[in-house]
């Protein structure tokens, strides 16, 4: 029952986007239509899953104020997990190959998202300076996964820097969101995938920060993060 859960529930993906496309053609590169388009995604993946999602502290995520969100990115499921979590105006930062993800690339490319290729390293650094410039100008926000691949929830892995650069030079609050380990193991006979925990951290502030004080930031963020998904995982 677990794989026919989890074939549905990708099978839904597109279809949703399809759906989706509609509103992001009436309103291309507006930022909202990623908040639309993730609620949807996660209500109706978690629903097909079966999967419970208990989240602590989202109060603590900032409000009225652009900001970069920072998570332990595990799985393509993540999706399903955290993607109902986007505050408004928020654009997310992936791989330039998602825009050929049938429906699913052309409504991530409609809501404004940054596509950056790491294989072209000039290219990912002018991304993610106009990243900084969205933040400042556009009064956006910015997803980011520092950790740059999946983990297969095999703890958190290195961060890479452009996160915190981005958050620095905008002189954004970071806003941390954890995810317990999981492994998209089902439980009993109806094929329910196993709950994830999520916890929202305390914001950091970076106003007044310089480029000298990023490894001390990106190692504060670090710990606090894996300290937390330690305490939600399960030995």
């Amino acid at each position: 029952m677990g794989f026919v859960r989890k074939f549905f529930a990708w099978l839904m993906v597109p279809l949703v986007c399809l759906v989706g496309l509609v509103v992001c053609v009436a309103r291309p590169f507006n930022p909202e239509n990623n908040r639309v388009l993730g609620r949807w995604l996660a209500l109706v993946g978690r629903s097909v899953l079966g999967m419970e999602r208990p989240i602590q502290g989202r109060e603590l995520i900032p409000q009225g104020r652009p900001m970069v969100i920072i998570a332990n990115h595990q799985h393509n499921d993540d999706l399903f997990v955290l993607g109902d979590l986007l505050p408004p105006r928020t654009v997310t930062v992936g791989k330039s190959i998602l825009a050929w993800a049938p429906f699913f690339g052309q409504v991530f490319w409609l809501g404004g998202n940054v596509l950056i290729n790491r294989a072209k390293s000039h290219q990912a650094v002018a991304a993610m300076q106009a990243t900084s410039e969205a933040i400042s100008r556009e009064h956006k926000s910015v997803w980011i996964f520092p950790e740059g691949t999946r983990s297969h929830g095999k703890g958190l892995g290195r961060f890479k820097k452009g996160a915190f650069h981005a958050a620095v030079n905008a002189g954004a609050p970071i806003s941390m969101i954890c995810a317990s380990s999981y492994s998209g193991r089902t439980l009993g006979w109806s094929g329910r995938f196993e709950p994830v925990s999520v916890r929202v951290l305390p914001a950091v502030e970076t106003a007044g920060l310089t480029v000298a004080d990023i490894p001390e930031l990106m190692e504060r963020c670090r710990v606090q993060m894996e300290t937390a998904i330690a305490e939600m995982s399960p030995n």
